[in-house]
């Protein structure tokens, strides 16, 4: 859970996973969820909410019997979602807690995990804060910039995941995709289009934007150090497009139709460009499409 500038509690952030083991690969998501907005209610609103949660965590489940997954969240007991999910996939959902934003807390996670299972070949680094009613929105002017924004933005949005990569990099090399069909692990960060420095033409939210371009340095960087050391390990960045769910609906108006993607539709796209990755495709920045965005 994090703790904002105004002292309130705002984010569950939870974790993830898809490693591989005896037992079969398993997949690890970074996501963020809100508290005290009806999340965690009920599992149907929770899934219809977050698109990510929705097909890789109960799709995959549900799709293959070989597949495990390992969530990780703040406070697992307050997690009526993922509990929803344990009861139907107890042999193959492991709960643990995590905080994104303790240091300490991911560290932990990485050796649970390599005690338990020794390797990961896929990490999907899933979090993102764009706005939170009363607390942060997206700034439509210069003005409207605010630090406790910008360092709540960076914190979500860059520092967590690269230190979830820091302390997974030992289990991505042990991984190196055996049994996945891919020559290498790999690590998936989600960004978005308006990360770009070359492609923004528009302005305006500079936290989102700027915290989310802090991600792309970041992987791109570590992608160098993985093709350096010759780790068996890809980093690349994915845009999904404007997906139609909830957090999205205040900023469709100006989305053309046939640019509003279904929950189904982005994610099948994003894992189909993660599924057919090669070493080439090392520190690249991919659109929903396989197409390359611009830095």
């Amino acid at each position: 859970m994090l703790q904002c500038y105004c002292r309130q509690p705002i984010w569950h952030y939870i974790r993830r996973g898809f490693y591989h083991s005896p037992e079969g690969p398993f997949l690890l998501l970074l996501l963020p969820f809100k508290e005290g907005f009806l999340w965690f209610k009920e599992l149907p609103e929770e899934l219809a909410s977050n698109f990510f949660f929705h097909l890789q965590v109960k799709q995959i489940l549900e799709y293959d019997d070989k597949e495990h997954v390992i969530a990780t969240c703040r406070n697992p007991s307050a997690s009526t979602g993922l509990i929803h999910l344990k009861d139907k996939f107890a042999d193959r959902l492991k709960i643990l807690s995590l905080d994104l934003t303790v240091e300490t807390s991911i560290e932990a996670s990485a050796l649970s995990i390599k005690e338990t299972y020794g390797r990961l070949n896929l990490l999907i680094n899933a979090s993102g804060i764009l706005s939170i009613p009363e607390v942060m929105h997206p700034e439509t002017t210069l003005n409207k910039v605010e630090k406790s924004s910008l360092m709540l933005a960076y914190e979500v949005n860059a520092v967590g995941p690269i230190l979830v990569i820091k302390h997974m990099w030992p289990l991505l090399k042990v991984g190196g995709g055996h049994g996945t069909g891919r020559s290498a692990a790999v690590v998936a960060s989600l960004s978005a289009r308006v990360a770009s420095i070359g492609d923004n033409r528009l302005g305006g939210w500079h936290s989102y934007r700027s915290s989310k371009a802090s991600l792309n340095q970041l992987s791109k960087t570590a992608s160098l150090e993985f093709a350096r050391r010759k780790d068996p390990v890809v980093c690349i960045l994915l845009h999904p497009g404007t997906v139609d769910t909830d957090l999205s609906k205040p900023f469709q108006r100006n989305v053309p139709p046939d640019k509003l993607f279904t929950k189904e539709f982005s994610v099948q796209k994003l894992l189909s460009i993660i599924n057919n990755v090669k070493i080439h495709d090392n520190g690249k920045f991919f659109a929903w499409d396989g197409q390359e965005i611009p830095w």
